[in-house]
């Protein structure tokens, strides 16, 4: 059932105050970003970017996607709360070709980030040495690349586990004649090995209908994953989007129209995930090609994943160009849900651009900025913030770059350059910046929540490593303070042990160890731009 006073207050139409827009400044030209998603056919997908602590000193750096052009890894050599600045890595180990996208993660849990890096041929798990040095791990590690077209990728670790499940969204069989309405190549499930560490050969999920988005996510609070994917093709032979069980010690199977999963057939490009609701659960957005979805739970007692499309009533369908003067419909690939004003409400952003040259879809397709009121609609404020980029998008991320509290973007263009630009505010309170550590394997907690209640309010971020198109974000979790009042946080670890709700002292970066009391982190010298 939907939730009564929520649909309530959305019919009454009940007059909402627009929220506060921050202008974020265009420093394309001066960041040091010079780089560009390149290529043919087999880089109309993908183009993503991670965004990761390479140096150990707590700035995050970026690693863009390539294409046809090497990839690129950008130090971070930026002054607290002053202008974005970056230098182009060299020596990495990542200067690879091919590059669809990457997601970062401390894979074998020796506290330095590692990343998954998908191509147009062999993925690669690639093994963080610190400094801002990696090497290709997957032998050591028993990883098998393959030779597909691989286009989405998910970490997390299954209870019990020591070592990560990583899935892997594979596109189209680019050997076949007929492209591009060639057959979807399988998925795969990487599993740990049976001694515990490094990955068993890939299970296929069959079937697979060209993924362009996976994540894993406790979608009925169990304690458990489970998979999303989010399909682009083949809806003549099947396709749809999909939910797999992943018992443990077993097969994965899907979850089927019996149990409450009904089939959805979109253009699926993109995964982000919120509770925006405020029940407890992670809500989904799904972009796709004029067709964007905002997913809430039906029903959270029945114990049964069929959804509500609630786009509509909450303003963010995004179908067509709000701004340019293209009015044919959307294409929109990469999503994150993430406060970009701190307010304490979570805005979603959504990166478009044309596939190609397709002439029944807009070809200037500025990108959104949706800000949340405080009834949980939303209202476009890309323009106004300065971020509605004309260029054909496919990844992006929010992030603080600069650590000022305030969430700046990075945007991978396809054939163009990335754009790059830095939160200037105003906002409309202070921030919170989280980050859970744990001994062990799965240092970050990836499957736990955190939890940061406020004024009566509580606000909850899933912790995942997938979602988005073409990379994601692993770092310090961001939370809006709207008001100047205490705060309290925990942390519901991965394994369903509750942490005790703590006060914070403060705003400011915290890390959140298990067993003890929020941390506070700073800068440091870093914070003078002298960099790693």
């Amino acid at each position: 059932m939907i939730r009564p006073l929520a649909v309530l207050a959305l019919l009454a139409g009940q007059a909402a105050a627009d929220p506060v827009v921050p202008r974020l400044a265009d420093e394309t030209a001066t960041a040091g970003i010079d780089h560009a998603y390149q290529g043919g056919w087999e880089h109309i997908v993908g183009g993503g970017a991670a965004v990761f602590d390479c140096s150990g000193d707590g700035w995050p750096e970026l690693f863009l996607a390539g294409g046809a052009a090497p990839a690129a890894l950008f130090l971070n050599r930026s002054s607290r709360g002053g202008p974005l600045a970056f230098a182009r890595a060299a020596g990495s180990g990542l200067e690879m070709d091919a590059v669809t996208g990457a997601w970062p993660a401390d894979l074998d849990g020796d506290g330095r980030t590692d990343l998954v890096v998908l191509r147009v041929g062999a993925n690669r798990v690639m093994q963080g040495l610190g400094d801002c040095r990696f090497r290709d791990a997957g032998a050591d590690w028993g990883f098998d690349g393959g030779d597909a077209w691989s286009t989405a990728a998910a970490i997390t670790w299954e209870p019990g586990a020591t070592w990560p499940t990583v899935a892997v969204g594979n596109y189209i069989d680019r050997a076949e004649e007929a492209f591009p309405w060639g057959s979807c190549t399988d998925n795969w499930l990487h599993r740990p090995a049976a001694q515990g560490r490094g990955f068993a050969p890939p299970l296929a999920l069959t079937p697979s209908h060209c993924a362009l988005s996976m994540l894993f996510t406790d979608w009925n609070r169990q304690g458990r994953p489970s998979l999303r994917v989010s399909n682009d093709r083949e809806y003549y032979k099947g396709g749809q989007e999909q939910l797999w069980h992943l018992p443990p010690g077993d097969a994965p199977r899907l979850y089927s129209e019996a149990e409450g999963w009904a089939r959805l057939r979109i253009w699926g490009m993109g995964i982000a995930s919120h509770d925006i609701t405020g029940d407890g659960y992670p809500d989904y957005f799904l972009t796709s090609m004029a067709d964007n979805k905002l997913q809430v739970l039906a029903d959270p007692t029945s114990g049964r994943p069929a959804y509500d499309d609630v786009a509509f009533a909450r303003g963010v369908t995004a179908h067509r160009p709000h701004a340019g003067g293209d009015v044919r419909p959307s294409t929109a690939w990469h999503a994150q849900f993430d406060d970009v004003n701190n307010d304490g409400r979570a805005d979603l952003l959504v990166v478009k651009g044309n596939v190609s040259t397709m002439p029944d879809f807009a070809a200037l397709d500025p990108n959104n900025l949706l800000l949340q009121r405080a009834d949980g609609t939303f209202v476009e404020a890309a323009a106004t913030a300065g971020v509605a980029s004309l260029r054909t998008g496919r990844g992006g991320a929010l992030a603080d770059l600069n650590l000022d509290g305030m969430l700046d973007l990075v945007v991978v263009n396809r054939g163009e350059a990335a754009e790059i630009w830095r939160n200037t505010g105003p906002v409309a309170g202070g921030f919170a910046a989280l980050r859970p550590q744990q001994p062990g394997p799965n240092r970050d907690a990836v499957g736990g929540w955190i939890e940061l209640r406020q004024g009566g309010t509580v606000q909850r971020h899933e912790i995942t490593l997938g979602g988005g198109h073409g990379g994601g974000v692993l770092g310090f979790r961001h939370f809006g303070l709207p008001g100047p009042g205490p705060a309290e946080v925990r942390v519901l670890w991965p394994d369903g042990t509750a942490g005790d709700w703590q006060a914070l002292p403060g705003p400011g970066h915290w890390h959140l160890p298990r067993g003890g009391a929020p941390d506070p982190w700073d800068p440091g010298p870093a914070a003078l731009g002298t960099g790693p």
